[in-house]
């Protein structure tokens, strides 16, 4: 029986456990370039344990990044910052993966623990874009409809990304088509208020990422998985849904796409969304059902049985952590014990004596 512990092959590699790092942004980078910060936080998740270790949403314009502090990837001086960290982790036994990002109607804010608020343009923040010209929220700034020429360069500056990802030895690419941020604004009908064919109907809110994950994939390598991330759910009547989701996940592994990762939200502010234990876990349960494709839960799985059972229940193929990770990025090595699955647990040697002797066997 599959279990968390156990291997998961996508594509040309393997994932030696079903525990991934979910990409949780740091805004600690400077002018988008990582430093020892990202190395250190990302590195200690794969000596942890973690499977596959995701670096944040990654912004491939300076104008896509959510603030100032966030990663960068729109330069090869970009990508060269993080390389040590991609050595890093696959040295440590671990897939390393990035998901590569634009924050459309959700950038130019100052970070989280300065307040998050809006950045004004002459305060060093930018105008920014989105499906339509429709704020977030009050007291967020308007957006600047996209032309299609505006869309066509956006594409690029994904494939350029990918390109420059995969040049410095990243083994996953994850589009980020969620929580309201540019692609995810196309997708749902509560931001996407257009009359062209990028707008409408489901055929034309999905065409842009499509024609991004597309235009990637052929420039990914063959050999290794891609992913998107999708907010399977505005959690609002008259949003994007559930069923949307499904149909969507079917073009895309068409389209050669390997791994949903399923979260939901972000779309509208002061929605009541059912936070607790799996509850987003049903989404990834229904895209693998219905799809056949494989899928990532994340979202309040903090203990290893749950997480065990996850996967042993083929509700899911990878179980993603974020803010447990942030608590214990060693929490696969106590989670191998927890589920019984000690042997297979990757103690790295300079760590095995502060483990019990069962698990160096």
């Amino acid at each position: 029986m599959t279990h968390l512990f156990t291997p998961l092959k996508m594509r040309g590699i393997e994932i030696r456990n079903r525990i991934g790092v979910s990409p949780m942004c740091q805004y600690s980078a400077n002018d988008g370039l990582a430093d020892d910060w990202h190395l250190v936080h990302l590195g200690s998740r794969a000596v942890g344990g973690a499977g596959l270790v995701i670096a944040e949403a990654t912004a491939v314009t300076p104008e896509g990044r959510i603030s100032t502090g966030d990663l960068g990837i729109w330069t090869d001086k970009h990508a060269e910052a993080l390389a040590p960290v991609t050595r890093f982790i696959k040295k440590h036994g671990a897939v390393a993966g990035i998901q590569i990002a634009h924050a459309g109607r959700k950038a130019s804010r100052d970070v989280p623990w300065k307040g998050g608020s809006a950045v004004s343009q002459n305060q060093g923040g930018w105008q920014v874009i989105g499906a339509s010209a429709l704020p977030f929220a009050d007291g967020w700034q308007t957006p600047r409809e996209m032309t299609v020429a505006d869309i066509k360069d956006s594409i690029e500056t994904f494939v350029m990304a990918a390109r420059r990802a995969a040049n410095v030895g990243f083994q996953l690419l994850e589009i980020h088509a969620a929580h309201g941020y540019l692609l995810n604004s196309f997708l749902s009908p509560l931001a996407n208020k257009r009359t062209d064919t990028y707008g409408g109907n489901f055929e034309g809110r999905t065409k842009f990422l499509l024609e991004v994950v597309r235009a990637t994939r052929n420039v990914w390598p063959e050999t290794l998985p891609m992913s998107v991330r999708l907010s399977c759910s505005d959690w609002i009547e008259g949003g994007w849904n559930t069923a949307d989701t499904v149909a969507l996940s079917l073009i895309l592994k068409k389209e050669g796409v390997d791994l949903i990762d399923c979260s939901s939200g972000g779309m509208v502010p002061d929605v009541k969304i059912p936070v607790g234990a799996n509850y987003q876990v049903g989404f990834a349960a229904e895209v693998k059902r219905q799809a056949h494709i494989a899928t990532a839960a994340v979202g309040m799985i903090t203990q290893p049985m749950q997480a065990d059972a996850i996967v042993r229940t083929e509700q899911a193929d990878l179980v993603f952590l974020a803010r447990e990770l942030l608590r214990d990025p060693y929490w696969p090595l106590h989670a191998a014990e927890a589920v019984h699955q000690a042997s297979k647990a990757p103690v790295p040697p300079q760590y095995q004596r502060a483990f019990p002797a069962p698990r160096l066997k």
